[in-house]
């Protein structure tokens, strides 16, 4: 399974290094439509929202949202329709709303378009999955997967470097440009290398009732209803201080011009957390690291609280809110895969149905935790560590009683 068929239109087979390359490149969407836009905000607030700055943040927090949406959905049209559709469909319409931005006069307009472009970039993103589940399984998939994800994880390093570079030579709306170039690639790429992997004979109807069905079943289980809502925290303390990360870095700590540089080293030693989580989970297992990951957490983000409240948010030291992020980022990277893994547990036999309810669920309701944290800033470090915070011990807390209930079953028996 070296090498993979591809449409009469080719001349040559598509391999595992190409296929390795196309499936980083679909990744890197949301990424890059997240992160390329953090040192833009400014900008946007100036042009668009000149009286409340942080009104700008919502071209993060409406992406997002509107990635969850789609990541509900696009997963089981693939199902139905074929994976290629769905991927050239989503990217040729993220590239319209792409254009739409570009040509925005108004916040709301723009605010739209970002909204679109995260319903259409779920497409590219989940489906990619599923097309490499159809060619490969076993080991063979896993190591497919551990090198797009090695690529992937470069795109937040540089991403915030490529917004700044724009910014330099041209306008915020530049970069919505790029996007469509990009996601022009992909659409092209896509239809004329990589064949059709879901057989037409595998296919099933689209149903609502069977979404329905799987969310009501997933929420049957303790397990996996709890790891979706600590999931669901989780993303809601990444986004929170995705959503401020610009304003802190430029308004607290004057660094505005190196932002991209120190975004760049935190997302490159966030790589690690996946890394350390597939060496230690052999030997601790996936609830051990998801606690003490939550609980570290919480003793870091207690810290920083404490820190914002005794002292003018520009005399923390900066080392130490380095520091902090670095122990979001990497808290998300080694726990996220783990809750995931947990919640899927009990739903093996819809496992497809239930990989799109569970990321969809999660992301909304991280989108809603954190958009309130992001609207407070108010010049100062308090609102987020607060709500990073609350989230940690919240989603701890949790996690606790998970453990317990599970402990106290076992004993049961």
């Amino acid at each position: 399974m070296s090498d993979i068929p591809v449409p009469q239109n080719t001349t040559r087979r598509l391999g595992k290094t190409e296929l390795t390359a196309m499936i980083a490149f679909m990744f890197a969407i949301i990424a890059l439509s997240i992160d390329a836009m953090l040192p833009a905000l400014p900008n946007i607030a100036a042009e668009l929202s000149p009286d409340d700055a942080n009104k700008a943040q919502l071209v993060l927090t409406v992406f997002l949202f509107g990635m969850g949406i789609g990541l509900f959905f696009a997963g089981p049209i693939s199902d139905a329709i074929g994976r290629r559709p769905v991927i050239i469909a989503g990217a040729l319409l993220y590239a319209g709303a792409s254009f739409m931005a570009v040509m925005s006069s108004t916040l709301e307009v723009l605010l739209f378009s970002r909204f679109i472009m995260g319903i259409c970039a779920a497409g590219p993103r989940i489906v990619s999955l599923a097309a490499v589940r159809d060619l490969y399984k076993g080991r063979e998939m896993a190591q497919l997967m551990s090198y797009a994800i090695m690529i992937f994880t470069l795109v937040p390093a540089v991403a915030p470097a490529l917004g700044a570079a724009i910014l330099t030579v041209s306008g915020w709306r530049t970069i919505f440009a790029v996007f469509i170039v990009f996601a022009l690639v992909v659409a092209i790429w896509v239809s004329l290398r990589l064949p059709e992997t879901h057989a037409a004979e595998h296919r099933r109807p689209l149903r609502i009732s069977s979404l329905l069905a799987a969310t009501k079943e997933l929420f049957t289980h303790p397990v996996a209803r709890t790891s979706i809502l600590i999931q669901a925290l989780a993303m809601g303390m990444l986004f929170s201080m995705l959503t401020s990360i610009q304003q802190i870095y430029g308004e607290i700590f004057d660094r505005a011009a190196t932002f991209p540089y120190w975004f760049a080293l935190v997302a490159l030693v966030s790589g690690l957390g996946s890394i350390l989580n597939a060496k230690l989970v052999p030997r601790f297992g996936m609830r051990a690291i998801v606690v003490f990951g939550l609980w570290g957490q919480c003793a870091f983000s207690f810290v920083m609280l404490a820190l914002s409240l005794s002292l003018p948010s520009d005399q923390i030291p900066f080392a130490f809110f380095v520091i902090w992020q670095c122990s979001i980022f990497l808290m998300i990277a080694a726990a996220m895969g783990n809750l995931n893994a947990m919640a899927m547990e009990p739903v093996g036999h819809i496992a497809g149905l239930a990989a799109s309810v569970i990321a969809a669920i999660s992301t909304v309701l991280g989108v809603l935790f954190a958009t309130p944290v992001g609207q407070m800033f108010d010049g100062t470090l308090r609102p987020m560590a607060t709500g990073v915070f609350m989230m940690a011990c919240i989603a701890a807390l949790i996690m606790r009683s998970l453990t317990q209930r599970e402990t106290q079953a076992t004993a049961a028996e």
